[in-house]
């Protein structure tokens, strides 16, 4: 994230130790960086108002909120590439508000850039996330590569673990987790993952494989 109390120490880093970073776009979450643009702030706010209405509002096109959008994602992208040199090749979004439509619809990514897809199909998932994923999944295909499946690493069930690790020998997985939450640090530190991870490949970047995103369950 860029435009937050940390992002310049966290750039530095980054660049120093050579991390794989991408933009996580925000849409929705109070800037607290010590200087930044007031029009900035004000969009902010617009579209997150807009966007905070209902939970079903990032599905909704809003002609009115086009600049506000518009401006937000293109100074995000142009403080990316201040504070590590380059533009992203990677974009996602705080609360994956990155796939809402005026965003996807108003074709505000750049073309051929790696964009996080929605939650791929998990048993029991609601209709509405399902729908949704197959709207997000049929704008992002035409314009951005993606990779082939997509999963938050909690619940922490040894039969979904399973299922979501048994998924890597043959597709590329993304697996999205938060280590701030005590049970995920613990997974990830601990001997467990390395368990999990034992018979499929760990990229030590973010990788992609041309040709090998498939069509959404």
């Amino acid at each position: 994230m860029v435009f937050m109390e940390d992002s310049e120490r966290a750039a530095a880093m980054a660049c120093e130790h050579g991390i794989d970073a991408g933009l996580h776009l925000n849409f929705t979450t109070s800037f607290t960086g010590a200087k930044f643009p007031r029009r900035l702030q004000e969009c902010q706010q617009s579209v997150a108002r807009f966007l905070s209405r209902h939970s079903m509002a990032r599905a909704v096109f809003n002609p009115w909120l086009v600049r506000p959008f518009e401006y937000l994602v293109a100074a995000q992208r142009e403080e990316f590439i201040r504070l590590y040199g380059t533009d992203a090749e990677r974009f996602d979004g705080h609360h994956h508000m990155h796939l809402c439509s005026n965003v996807l619809i108003g074709k505000l990514l750049p073309p051929g850039k790696l964009v996080r897809r929605y939650f791929s199909y998990e048993p029991g998932q609601d209709i509405r996330n399902r729908i949704y994923r197959r709207f997000t999944d049929a704008l992002l295909v035409r314009r951005h590569r993606v990779v082939d499946l997509f999963f938050s690493l909690p619940p922490l069930q040894p039969e979904r673990l399973t299922r979501i690790f048994s998924l890597t020998r043959r597709l590329v997985v993304e697996v999205e987790t938060h280590p701030a939450h005590l049970d995920e640090y613990r997974f990830l530190t601990g001997s467990e993952i390395l368990r999990w991870t034992e018979a499929c490949p760990v990229a030590p970047r973010y990788e992609f494989r041309p040709g090998d995103a498939i069509e959404s369950r």
